[in-house]
């Protein structure tokens, strides 16, 4: 994941300024999506609520994924920690089971993040989990087939850019590392992750998605080509419905079927990653349950159950899912803090989850005080900060009920042709007041 603000290419916001994708989605571009990936699109949008996974190396140092790049570490040192690497209490099925309890509908893992070691068992490197490790065991494969036995989907991260394969050409991050600069080669690069992707896509079972990240690194060199149409085409080769998403910071590149915002939501760009327009994707923005992505020691700092449930509202509300991430610690347990987490959320969205999977969001744009889902015609309106008993909602629709969600209590409203207003009676102070309206 990126943790600074990233700048954007001249080329490259050239490109985006003269026409709607870097790759404009045309015929003569070739995708079209099938029908299986369209049913994939949908379905995905109803799900809502995924748990993202940064676990790898880095979790034995446990000062984030970053460690490798930000502390200057060579590879030939870093690579050393993997004979140590023995997570020998990773559960799957307790993994999926505490991520099921969240109410989340599936998982995102990294398989390979920027520090270039697989957690899967590959034949095109011999740096993974696997055989790198006295662990010797594939957690994709058996995380895979928990998530099956659990129904829970599996999605992929996987990461464009590698600080320890020479192979890979110097971009703007992970100087210093080791590597002989004369060994850079693209075409052997791009061939190494293709096969990979090919082996992730083929020994895994259905993956939901394939979620991209590290293209920003090339920044600077903004007539790069990283042949994405041709890597596009052969994941929607080996599977169909497999949704690609890419955490470029940017509008939708053809060949892409899920649009991704980072530490934002969608139209918000308080982290300085998630400017870019918003597009007719499926929505999903991604954010930590603490500070940072990969186990950190010292970050305990863990937002509370109201605060992680806003979030995932709010998310709804802008017609997007919430991708909420957990680092797994070097011993392969999960966080107990992260996992009470996912237990508090669970709890919650037994009770209101109705209210958010398979809603859009509403015609009632959001405000400050929160947001609107919609379901057929149930309207969803969804009060996270208000300081007052009544609400004024630009509802034209005809409304022939209003109660309280949950309990049924009737909720007082006027509607003119201007709008709706609710009389709550009360300041609500639920972590999300509902008042479900049927419309007429």
């Amino acid at each position: 994941m990126t943790h600074v603000f990233r700048k954007i290419g001249l080329g490259i916001v050239t490109a985006l300024l003269t026409g709607s994708t870097l790759f404009a989605e045309t015929p003569e571009k070739g995708y079209v999506p099938t029908p299986e990936n369209l049913k994939a699109r949908t379905e995905f949008q109803d799900n809502k609520f995924g748990i993202f996974l940064h676990w790898g190396l880095y979790s034995m140092i446990a000062q984030g994924e970053w460690f490798m790049n930000a502390d200057g570490v060579t590879w030939q040192e870093y690579e050393k920690m993997a004979s140590a690497f023995y997570p020998h209490k990773f559960n799957a099925a307790e993994w999926v089971s505490a991520i099921k309890a969240s109410g989340a509908k599936y998982i995102c893992i990294t398989t390979r993040h920027h520090d270039g070691f697989s957690m899967f068992k590959t034949k095109y490197s011999d740096y993974n989990i696997v055989d790198a490790t006295p662990f010797g065991r594939d957690v994709m494969k058996e995380l895979a087939e928990e998530c099956r036995k659990q129904g829970i989907k599996l999605h992929f991260y996987y990461s464009h850019l590698d600080w320890r394969r020479e192979d890979y050409p110097l971009g703007r991050t992970g100087h210093n590392k080791g590597r002989d600069p004369k060994k850079q080669n693209w075409a052997s690069y791009y061939q190494f992750m293709n096969n990979q992707l090919t082996e992730l896509l083929t020994n895994y079972g259905p993956i939901g998605a394939i979620w991209f990240d590290g293209l920003w690194d090339q920044d600077q060199n903004p007539d790069f080509d990283w042949q994405l149409p041709e890597q596009y085409a052969l994941i929607h080769k080996l599977q169909p419905a497999c949704l690609i998403g890419n955490n470029h910071h940017m509008i939708p590149f053809a060949g892409e079927d899920i649009q991704i915002f980072e530490r934002d939501l969608p139209g918000e760009n308080t982290a300085g990653l998630s400017g870019q327009q918003i597009g007719r994707l499926p929505l999903e923005t991604c954010e930590t349950m603490n500070g940072m992505w990969g186990y950190k020691l010292r970050d305990q700092d863990y937002k509370s159950p109201g605060t992680l449930i806003r979030y995932l509202v709010r998310a709804a509300g802008k017609n997007a899912n919430l991708l909420l991430n957990l680092g797994p610690q070097p011993n392969g347990e999960l966080p107990a803090v992260g996992v009470e987490r996912l237990k508090e959320m669970g709890e919650w969205m037994k009770v209101y989850g109705e209210t958010i999977y398979g809603t859009r969001a509403g015609e009632v744009a959001p405000h400050e005080w929160g947001v609107s889902t919609r379901k057929d015609n149930r309207l969803f309106i969804h009060i996270l900060d208000l300081q007052d008993n009544g609400l004024y909602l630009p509802v034209t629709s005809k409304v022939v009920k209003a109660e309280k969600f949950g309990d049924k209590t009737p909720v007082k409203f006027r509607q003119t042709r201007q709008g709706l207003f609710l009389e709550l009676g009360e300041v609500p102070t639920d972590i999300d007041y509902i008042v479900e309206l049927t419309l007429k």
